[in-house]
């Protein structure tokens, strides 16, 4: 099988999310098939190559646009094309797939996310990877960010957004999503698109043992509004009643690219913010607990496999676990974002009561290793597509 991949990110090293997600799909597709990796580089990055992506035929690179210019701004307003798809709209990728695909047939095209749909040239055997439901994850920005005029810009890109949603449900070869709910979302708008689940997952043999300390953690991207907004509101909001009762506990924000917001919190006693860091996993090998108190965003969250991975208890907002198959009490801990005794709560559960710690830490560890190891969700994507390829379902 032969798959061009077409990414408008680099997807390493994996500093988030969707670059780890981009990563272990590409490195599962090259070791099944001829891979030829398409993306954007961004400012300041060195593109990639075979070093660092060996699994792949041919890697190659274009640089990314400079984003939310005042002319693709005006245009996301008058315009079929919102800013979010505009922002990836590059000639030079144009003329890069036209290439590729020009010297020799490919069997797929995997798009990675809607962002890159302008490049499906009317392809038949198209795939789309959904990191979220972009026009629900911008809904929901819409209804949380503070200006009303940001608001307002989010909600018409939102709308639009979801026109093309539906325009690439009905034309597409197929969709991978990241969970459940998300399929039946999909198939609620399109009932006869091809949709199916490839979650995200976890490298569960990656962590070191655990030793518990006073650490609670917070792990994400630090420029990308959902982390900023939980950072700041659980800091700010929840963190004063977490030291008037637990005073040893610390809280690290750790994550690349922390903006100006996120830095300020560092002032505030009790808390780090780490800033960009090499690895993870040394966080994770210290910490207490990990928290994920998001309140806004879409698609599931890596940082909480990670955690369970590396042994760490999770409480999560519910919407932080939106997608998960996790279970309540058993191997998550689950509360409101504004709840302060909920944490409260939560946190006395991993300080005080180790047994009810070792119980979640043992039934997160078995989830991950069943059901969320990269190794079996690459092989699911790469079976799915050679269904599809041959006329299965």
């Amino acid at each position: 099988m032969r798959i061009l991949f077409l990414s408008p990110r680099q997807c390493w090293p994996t500093r988030s999310g969707a670059k780890l997600r981009e990563y272990y799909f590409a490195r599962a597709l090259g070791e099944r098939s001829e891979l030829t990796y398409l993306h954007f580089t961004e400012p300041g990055s060195e593109p990639l190559t075979r070093k660092e992506l060996p699994f792949c035929r041919e890697v190659a690179a274009i640089p990314k646009p400079a984003p939310y210019g005042a002319a693709n701004l005006v245009r996301g307003v008058v315009g079929k094309w919102p800013v979010s798809i505009l922002n990836y709209t590059s000639p030079e990728m144009s003329a890069a797939v036209q290439r590729f695909t020009s010297a020799a047939p490919f069997d797929l095209i995997h798009l990675d996310s809607i962002h890159m749909m302008r490049y499906a040239n009317g392809a038949s055997k198209v795939v789309y990877n959904w990191h979220n439901i972009e026009s629900e994850a911008m809904q929901r920005y819409s209804a949380t960010v503070s200006s009303r005029a940001r608001s307002v810009y989010a909600h018409l890109t939102a709308s639009k957004l979801a026109a093309l949603e539906r325009q690439i449900l009905k034309t597409a070869l197929g969709h991978i999503v990241c969970s459940d709910r998300e399929k039946d979302e999909l198939r609620r708008i399109e009932p006869s698109a091809r949709v199916a689940v490839v979650e995200n997952g976890v490298a569960v043999s990656g962590f070191p043992e655990t030793a518990a300390s006073s650490k609670i953690i917070f792990v994400g991207l630090m420029d990308y509004y959902p982390n900023i907004e939980a950072a700041t509101s659980f800091t700010q909001g929840i963190w004063p009643r977490v030291r008037e009762k637990f005073p040893e506990l610390t809280l690290w924000i750790v994550g690349a690219n922390p903006v100006p917001a996120v830095k300020e919190l560092g002032t505030l006693p009790g808390v780090t913010v780490t800033g960009t860091v090499p690895d993870v996993r040394p966080y994770y090998r210290d910490a207490l607990s990990a928290i994920v108190p998001l309140r806004t965003g879409g698609g599931t969250r890596l940082k909480i496999l990670e955690a369970m991975a590396a042994g760490v208890p999770v409480i999560s907002t519910p919407l932080g676990a939106e997608g998960l198959a996790v279970t309540p009490g058993k191997d998550i801990l689950l509360t409101e974002p504004d709840d302060a005794e909920g944490w409260l709560r939560h946190l006395s559960d991993v300080v005080d009561d180790k047994d009810q710690r070792a119980h979640l830490v043992q039934a997160a560890l078995e989830l991950t290793r069943t059901r969320y190891d990269w190794e079996i969700l690459g092989r699911k994507l790469f079976e799915t597509y050679e269904d599809w390829l041959q006329g299965r379902e």
